[in-house]
Protein backbone atom coordinates (compact mmCIF):
# COMPACT_ATOMS: atom_id res chain seq x y z
CA UNK A 1 0.00 0.00 0.00
CA UNK A 2 1.48 3.41 -1.36
CA UNK A 3 0.27 6.66 0.76
CA UNK A 4 0.24 9.54 -1.88
CA UNK A 5 -0.13 13.47 -1.80
CA UNK A 6 -2.79 15.09 -3.74
CA UNK A 7 -4.79 18.42 -4.05
CA UNK A 8 -5.66 19.17 -0.36
CA UNK A 9 -6.03 15.03 0.07
CA UNK A 10 -3.96 11.73 1.27
CA UNK A 11 -4.32 8.60 -0.63
CA UNK A 12 -3.49 5.15 -0.66
CA UNK A 13 -3.38 3.04 -3.60
CA UNK A 14 -2.73 -0.74 -4.14
CA UNK A 15 -0.59 -2.80 -5.37
CA UNK A 16 -2.64 -2.23 -8.86
CA UNK A 17 -2.85 1.41 -8.72
CA UNK A 18 -6.63 1.05 -7.39
CA UNK A 19 -7.47 4.08 -4.94
CA UNK A 20 -8.12 2.28 -1.48
CA UNK A 21 -8.80 5.40 0.79
CA UNK A 22 -8.42 8.93 1.38
CA UNK A 23 -8.37 11.30 3.91
CA UNK A 24 -9.29 14.89 2.53
CA UNK A 25 -9.08 18.53 4.39
CA UNK A 26 -8.94 22.15 3.10
CA UNK A 27 -7.44 25.45 4.38
CA UNK A 28 -9.59 26.99 7.20
CA UNK A 29 -7.20 30.36 7.41
CA UNK A 30 -3.83 30.68 7.67
CA UNK A 31 -3.38 28.84 10.92
CA UNK A 32 -5.85 25.97 10.18
CA UNK A 33 -6.61 23.11 8.40
CA UNK A 34 -10.36 21.70 8.38
CA UNK A 35 -9.93 17.70 7.78
CA UNK A 36 -13.29 16.97 6.35
CA UNK A 37 -13.50 13.05 5.13
CA UNK A 38 -11.89 10.07 6.01
CA UNK A 39 -12.46 6.56 3.50
CA UNK A 40 -10.81 3.22 3.50
CA UNK A 41 -12.70 0.44 1.25
CA UNK A 42 -14.56 -2.34 2.83
CA UNK A 43 -11.98 -4.96 1.86
CA UNK A 44 -9.05 -2.66 3.33
CA UNK A 45 -10.55 -2.44 6.58
CA UNK A 46 -9.05 -3.08 9.94
CA UNK A 47 -5.69 -2.51 8.68
CA UNK A 48 -4.81 0.75 10.94
CA UNK A 49 -4.85 2.49 6.82
CA UNK A 50 -7.14 5.48 8.20
CA UNK A 51 -4.69 5.89 11.03
CA UNK A 52 -1.87 6.51 8.87
CA UNK A 53 -4.18 8.71 6.85
CA UNK A 54 -4.50 10.69 9.58
CA UNK A 55 -0.94 10.62 10.90
CA UNK A 56 -0.08 12.04 7.05
CA UNK A 57 -2.22 15.12 7.60
CA UNK A 58 -0.76 15.43 11.25
CA UNK A 59 2.35 15.79 9.88
CA UNK A 60 1.68 17.90 7.32
CA UNK A 61 0.00 20.26 9.79
CA UNK A 62 3.20 20.34 11.79
CA UNK A 63 5.67 21.01 9.20
CA UNK A 64 3.19 24.09 8.12
CA UNK A 65 2.49 25.08 11.98
CA UNK A 66 -0.90 24.90 12.09
CA UNK A 67 -3.54 23.36 14.19
CA UNK A 68 -6.50 20.95 12.78
CA UNK A 69 -10.25 21.40 13.02
CA UNK A 70 -11.65 17.66 13.28
CA UNK A 71 -14.83 17.90 10.62
CA UNK A 72 -14.72 14.22 10.28
CA UNK A 73 -15.50 12.48 13.45
CA UNK A 74 -13.08 9.59 12.83
CA UNK A 75 -10.15 12.23 12.93
CA UNK A 76 -11.72 13.64 16.12
CA UNK A 77 -11.51 10.34 17.48
CA UNK A 78 -8.04 10.12 16.26
CA UNK A 79 -7.08 13.64 17.94
CA UNK A 80 -8.72 13.01 21.11
CA UNK A 81 -7.35 9.58 21.51
CA UNK A 82 -3.97 9.75 21.09
CA UNK A 83 -1.46 11.64 23.10
CA UNK A 84 0.80 12.75 20.40
CA UNK A 85 -1.85 14.32 18.77
CA UNK A 86 -3.31 16.58 21.46
CA UNK A 87 -1.34 19.58 20.99
CA UNK A 88 -2.89 19.67 17.03
CA UNK A 89 -6.17 20.10 17.73
CA UNK A 90 -7.77 23.51 16.93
Amino acid sequence: MELKKGENRFYLSDEQGNEAGEITYYPSDDNTLTVDHTFVSDEYRGHSYAAKLVKAVVEQAREEGKKIIPACPYVKKELDRREEYKDMQY
